[in-house]
């Protein structure tokens, strides 16, 4: 699942894991080349690596999806956790930018559902973004920019789910959750 910043994605997907066990849903773990914060615990909130331990793995094509957000700030999806989760009999939820979602989409191709989760404009957008009053107004103009790009992404998703109503968006999301994962 893919949105810009202020969409609901993140309500959605944890009202879809909370409510709905019996789809077996659950986060992959990503890994990072940031050092862990607070009580965060190698192999569950993240996979800790090294920047050099990070380039190694992407050298050897273990990635689905990263980024270098910052320099030698890495963030990614290993592969072989994805699969160990799949085997497990989890249906792996990847909370990632417009290029992951993009990337697990070829990756995986018919195995993969790609979800856009998009705001019914970019004025409702900046209208929410205010509304939570975390950031400063020019860092929400930073944030619509941003979103009016990854938008521009939302065809070449599966499906877009657009989040005006809270609880259709969620009826919406379960729906096309559901078909997918009895296809």
């Amino acid at each position: 699942m893919s949105a810009p910043s202020g969409s609901g994605k993140s309500t959605l997907v944890n009202w879809l894991m909370q409510e709905h066990p019996e789809l077996h849903l659950a986060f992959s773990v990503s890994c990072t080349s940031r050092p862990p914060r607070g009580t965060e615990q190698n192999g569950v909130e993240y996979f800790f690596l090294t920047p050099e331990e990070f380039r190694q793995r992407i050298e050897a094509d273990e990635f689905l999806e990263y980024e270098e957000v910052y320099e030698g700030r890495y963030y990614g999806t290993l592969k072989e956790q994805v699969e160990r989760q799949l085997a497990n009999g989890q249906n792996v939820v990847f909370d990632v930018d417009v290029k992951g979602g993009v990337n697990i989409k070829k990756y995986y191709g018919r195995r993969a559902l790609s979800l856009f989760i998009q705001p019914p404009s970019v004025e409702e957008l900046r209208r929410r973004l205010e509304k939570r009053s975390t950031d400063t107004p020019e860092a929400i103009d930073a944030r619509v920019a941003k979103a009016e790009y990854e938008m521009t992404f939302a065809p070449q998703f599966d499906r877009i789910i657009v989040n005006d109503d809270l609880d259709t968006a969620k009826r919406d999301i379960l729906r096309v959750v559901k078909e997918f994962l009895l296809s």
